[in-house]
């Protein structure tokens, strides 16, 4: 099974574009390449009950789950609007930018 490219990568701010979440932003803690899919900081957050512990005394805890990268969006900090992102060689290597305004990610 091959694995699937992103244009998302762990520490970039996004927005959720659709879903129960749509419109809250969040910084992207982890790329599950693959599922495609972004596990995002305090988005889509869930309880699981669990038997108590040392680890968790109160029996249930909260846990981020994962959002398709397709209901995701980077934010352009020049606008501060989700934007779509695109690649383009600069010196050889390969960088992201901003398709709208031309910054590079």
């Amino acid at each position: 099974m091959t694995q699937l490219k992103c244009k998302i990568k762990k520490g970039d701010l996004v927005q959720v574009i659709t879903g129960r979440e749509k419109g809250r932003r969040g910084v992207v803690k982890r790329v599950l390449l693959d599922r495609a899919a972004v596990i995002v900081e305090n988005i889509n957050t869930v309880v699981r009950n669990a038997k108590p512990s040392y680890k968790h005394p109160q029996g249930s805890h909260e846990k981020e789950m994962a959002l398709a990268v397709s209901n995701v969006s980077l934010i352009d900090p020049s606008t501060s609007k989700p934007a779509k992102v695109g690649y383009k060689a600069v010196e050889g290597k390969k960088v992201r930018y901003f398709r709208k305004s031309g910054n590079d990610v």
